[in-house]
């Protein structure tokens, strides 16, 4: 760095040391609400770190992130309205002090959960290598997440595609209120020789040294050499979080934290350089300036209207347009086919119709478990791509490349492997959306599948969908036929909201006459699957299979059932049950999950609460008994709902028509 190079940086590292401790007082007055982090004292690791950095490149940060948000070119104002929870905030007061963000100057977002950037940064990562233009990802992180899945999923993936990432590394000695040396039974430096990657140390205090060293890792990384991992030493001067009593800290840290202030060794090396105190004074005194115009400008930005609430929860879509009762697409004309086939070709017409599409997942090169992806990858082998076994990093991949522009299709292999990615469905991939003001879309798809009857056993039978249905912000698809699959799935892949896509694999292998390319379902719209008009089966995915085989039967007793498809469990097509219930007055729900808390007592609360007026029955529920899926065939036969119970609960509710 020239002394021009340094003072700049020291102006930066001022404006963010002025409004952290600003930002400390206005938290002790209560005018900034919840939880904040400051960077008190790791001035120089955002700046140097990002001093050569492009204005298109990427960031994905930590619940400690002003610094790093306010040195990639955020406007102060627009972050301290955010702190202040105020309309005009960076993300419109959705996000808060951990959750600062504006995608269009490539904050990709800090992150509440430690170590979740890093994923998705890896996923930013690869849109930015198909992009070709040079780009590369920076992935801020403490120590503490060096233990976390999160950090060895992310690391793993990027160094086996040799992605455009930079990991680094804040140490600055403590995890949450816990010592880093007693965290880690080996270096960040020797982890990095476990996944084949370059390491650099800095030393995090010194502006000129973190920016010196960076250009030469930036520089690296953008010529396609892979991914770079940099351990920044640094200190933490205030606790974990703003009024952490620091117990667990002596007065001796304190006093070597201070001598190693970022800003006084800076002040020094500028006035070795010939910079006079004046000009530095200069720079103080604009960085405060700048804090204060922030401050004013937070201040008079109103708050959210109440009736903003739900605002950006979801990119809206078009509003459904009704299809007649009993409608179906497909060719009647054509040789019957499977739905694991439809499921292909779907696939296969969204990589041919647009190239921001891709699919990854495990073993999806090789066609998958079921053979459902056989033979893409022949045709498009940079965009059907094998992944480790590595859900969260899947699922990060998946929540990064969409917001970067891609439209991921990734594939979770089982429902049940949910828990090990959860967070990245339910706090990123749902959340992003809402939490940045709606500044990003996320359309990305999940596919998984489930389905109990082959004594797969507890961990691999099990329908979770109502997990899925609780998390605002995801969109959850469960087709029962040929037609459904392939319109749904390509509708999903066209949506600009993360879609959960669930099949059941006991269809796999049913058949029917394929749909046409241009076949759409859209999200939200059940289907009437056969009418009826002494009372309504709802179900959905392979339930609907049983329903309409019992209907069959009730109709050789003279009962007359209807059988709503669902389809789409979110959104959920309420209107559809409400008029069918009207003209029947009576409600079967089918499910094939845990009756217990399930989608079915959503319905069922309609049914009481709207509906009420037209019931003349109770509402009956068929689902499976509270307990895990079990894997004898004997038990797992009685555990599964039926066609007999359902056949058994529609003539109790049809018993006084």
């Amino acid at each position: 760095m020239n002394a021009a190079e340094l003072l700049a940086a020291y102006e930066q590292m001022a404006l963010i040391r002025a409004m952290e401790e600003r930002i400390t007082e206005l938290y002790r007055d209560g005018v900034i609400p919840g939880f904040v982090h400051t960077s008190i004292g790791q001035e120089a690791v955002a700046v140097g770190t990002l001093f050569h950095t492009r204005p298109d490149d990427v960031i994905t940060s930590t619940h400690r992130g002003h610094g790093h948000v306010l040195a990639k070119g955020l406007e102060p104002g627009r972050m301290l309205a955010e702190l202040m929870g105020r309309r005009d905030g960076a993300c419109r007061g959705r996000g808060g002090s951990m959750h600062v963000a504006d995608p269009a100057l490539g904050i990709f977002g800090a992150n509440g959960i430690v170590g979740a950037g890093l994923p998705i940064a890896a996923g930013a990562a690869h849109a930015l290598k198909a992009r070709g233009a040079g780009q590369v990802a920076v992935a801020f992180f403490g120590d503490g997440a060096v233990a976390t899945g999160a950090f060895h999923e992310a690391v793993n993936l990027a160094a086996l595609w040799r992605l455009p990432v930079v990991f680094l590394c804040e140490n600055n000695g403590f995890s949450e209120f816990s010592r880093a040396a007693d965290q880690h039974p080996v270096s960040l430096a020797g982890r990095a020789g476990g996944y084949g990657l370059p390491f650099r140390a800095v030393p995090g205090n010194d502006v000129e040294a973190t920016a010196d060293a960076m250009a030469a890792v930036l520089d690296q990384v953008r010529s396609g050499a892979g991914p770079y991992l940099v351990e920044a030493a640094t200190i933490r001067v205030h606790g974990h979080y703003e009024g952490d009593p620091q117990r667990y800290r002596d007065q001796a840290e304190f006093a070597v934290a201070e001598a190693q202030d970022p800003l006084v060794l800076a002040r020094k090396r500028l006035t070795e350089l010939g910079v006079t105190a004046a000009q530095i004074d200069e720079a103080d005194t604009r960085a405060t300036a700048t804090v204060a115009g922030a401050e004013e400008f937070a201040r008079r930005s109103p708050e959210p209207e109440p009736a903003e609430l739900l605002d950006y929860v979801i990119k809206p879509r078009p509003v459904p347009r009704p299809r007649p009762a009993g409608s179906a697409a497909g060719n009647p004309a054509g040789k019957p086919v499977s739905v694991s086939r439809v499921i292909r070709q779907a696939l296969h017409d969204a990589l041919a119709d647009d190239p921001a599409v891709f699919l990854a997942g495990v073993d999806v090169g090789g066609g998958n478990v079921f053979g459902l992806t056989s033979g893409l990858k022949d045709q498009w082998p940079d965009r059907v791509l094998d992944t480790p076994i590595a859900e969260t990093a899947i699922m990060g991949l998946a929540v990064g490349s969409a917001m970067a522009g891609l439209r991921p299709v990734v594939e979770l292999m089982y429902l049940d492997f949910l828990g090990v990615c959860l967070d990245q469905i339910l706090n990123q991939a749902a959340k992003l959306r809402y939490m940045t003001g709606g500044a990003v879309t996320l359309p990305l798809v999940i596919r998984t599948q489930f389905g109990s009857g082959r004594s797969s056993g507890s961990q691999h039978s099990q329908s979770l969908e109502v997990m899925l249905a609780h998390i605002p912000g995801l969109t959850v698809v469960m087709p029962s036929t040929a037609a459904d699959a392939y319109g749904l799935l390509r509708t999903a892949i066209d949506d600009d909201n993360p879609v959960i896509f669930i099949e059941n694999r006991l269809l796999y292998e049913r058949k029917a006459p394929p749909p046409g390319p241009d076949h759409r379902v859209p999200l939200g719209q059940a289907a009437i699957t056969r009418p009826g008009r002494d009372l309504t089966i709802v179900a959905w995915s392979h339930m609907t299979e049983l329903a309409l085989a019992a209907a069959r039967e009730l109709a050789a007793d003279g009962i007359e059932a209807e059988v709503i498809d669902l389809r789409t469990i979110v959104p959920l097509d309420r209107a559809t049950v409400l008029d069918s219930l009207r003209r029947t007055n009576r409600l079967v729900i089918a499910q094939e999950a845990v009756t217990d808390f399930g989608v079915g007592a959503e319905i069922a609360a309609l049914a009481v609460r709207e509906g009420f007026w037209t019931l003349d029955a109770p509402v009956f529920r068929v689902g499976a008994p509270r307990s895990p899926a079990p894997y004898a065939p004997s038990l797992e036969r009685v555990w599964r709902p039926s066609v007999d119970g359902i056949v058994a609960a529609a003539r109790e509710a049809a018993v006084d028509r």
